[in-house]
């Protein structure tokens, strides 16, 4: 029987009496959240049973509680941001704002100042997207990439592709880390241009391709088929050759997946904890956002956005990719000094 283990994820530390703080764990070593039991999850995703945190196995409390690997020399102790950086002429929410590798350069310097990492993409993956030629998406990228380290900035920068070549051109031209949304599933040779370069990399969960993925997706638990999938792709890519410290994973918010299926996945978040790996987040500024909260335009998604980053961090995600990453940065800032620990 497959069993999963879905951490109660709590916050803030002071809140505890000292007899609580013996029987609680910092959740994947974070600073700010913390549990004390666990859901036994069975086959379907239903909660079998409840069991205090300090008896559990001594192998699954570790699983859950040890400190996640750096990513790019940044701990994963406390959310980091991941700034949006798109260079193509039709994504959702910016397509089209960045005409060139000077922009693209202002954009970057200016977000660096409160992002911790660039993630830069040269490919649509909106809902209904085409495919980009490989030659044209190195194009839009590879240069930006140059120009943003030829500018001085030594910021963690991430590639969004799902191509091998796109990956390969954009880790030369200063790029340290990658981001598929395809878990390395799209392009069969991913997976050995991410083991040669030993960089992290992030895998999504993601179903069909951008053109047709949201065309009646269906799933019997959308929690637990996901935690399925990742864990395929984490061992996929283990075998691969990739190094397991430099494996994140993302569980694709709004690639296949209705409104309710992005609510179950964000309800669930601290599921993903038990894959033993880095979790990330992505869900800026997309549809299922401006339909709860009333806003047909992308960029009046900002108030929705940060408030699903804030209960990704209050669930222990380690990473938040973000279009405003000013305004996501403050709002961490504030949840980690209300949460975080006192040891005054």
């Amino acid at each position: 029987m497959t069993v999963r283990f879905r951490p109660v994820a709590r916050t803030g530390w002071s809140d505890r009496t000292p007899s609580e703080a013996e029987m609680t764990f910092a959740l994947a070593g974070s600073r700010t959240v913390w549990f004390d039991s666990v859901d036994v999850l069975g086959p379907d995703g239903a909660v079998v049973e409840e069991i205090l945190a300090a008896e559990l196995i001594e192998d699954v409390r570790t699983l859950l509680s040890v400190p996640r690997a750096p990513v790019c020399g940044l701990s994963l102790d406390r959310p980091r941001v991941m700034g949006i950086l798109n260079l193509t002429p039709d994504s959702f929410s910016d397509g089209g704002d960045l005409t060139g590798p000077d922009a693209a350069v202002e954009r970057a310097v200016a977000m660096a100042r409160y992002a911790d990492i660039l993630d830069l993409g040269g490919e649509s993956t909106r809902p209904g997207a085409a495919e980009v030629p490989v030659d044209e998406e190195i194009a839009r990228t590879a240069p930006v990439i140059r120009a943003i380290r030829a500018a001085g900035l030594d910021i963690p920068i991430s590639i969004d592709t799902r191509k091998a070549a796109v990956a390969s051109a954009a880790i030369e031209a200063g790029a340290t880390m990658v981001n598929d949304v395809t878990a390395l599933r799209f392009d069969p040779d991913m997976a050995r241009v991410v083991a040669q370069a030993a960089v992290p990399v992030v895998l999504m969960h993601s179903v069909a391709d951008p053109a047709t993925m949201q065309k009646d997706p269906r799933y019997d638990n959308v929690v637990t088929e996901v935690y399925d999938h990742l864990a395929e792709r984490i061992s996929a890519a283990i075998e691969a050759g990739i190094d397991p410290d430099n494996i994140l994973v993302d569980p694709g918010i709004g690639f296949g997946k209705t409104l309710q299926h992005n609510l179950s996945l964000l309800g669930g978040l601290s599921l993903y904890h038990d894959l033993g790996v880095g979790l990330l987040l992505g869900a800026s500024r997309k549809k299922f956002i401006g339909t709860i909260g009333r806003a047909d335009a992308a960029k009046d998604r900002l108030g929705g956005s940060v408030a699903v980053a804030l209960h990704g961090a209050a669930q222990g995600v380690q990473m938040l990719r973000v279009h405003d990453a000013r305004e996501t940065r403050q709002a961490i800032d504030l949840f980690e000094a209300l949460n975080g620990k006192n040891d005054e």
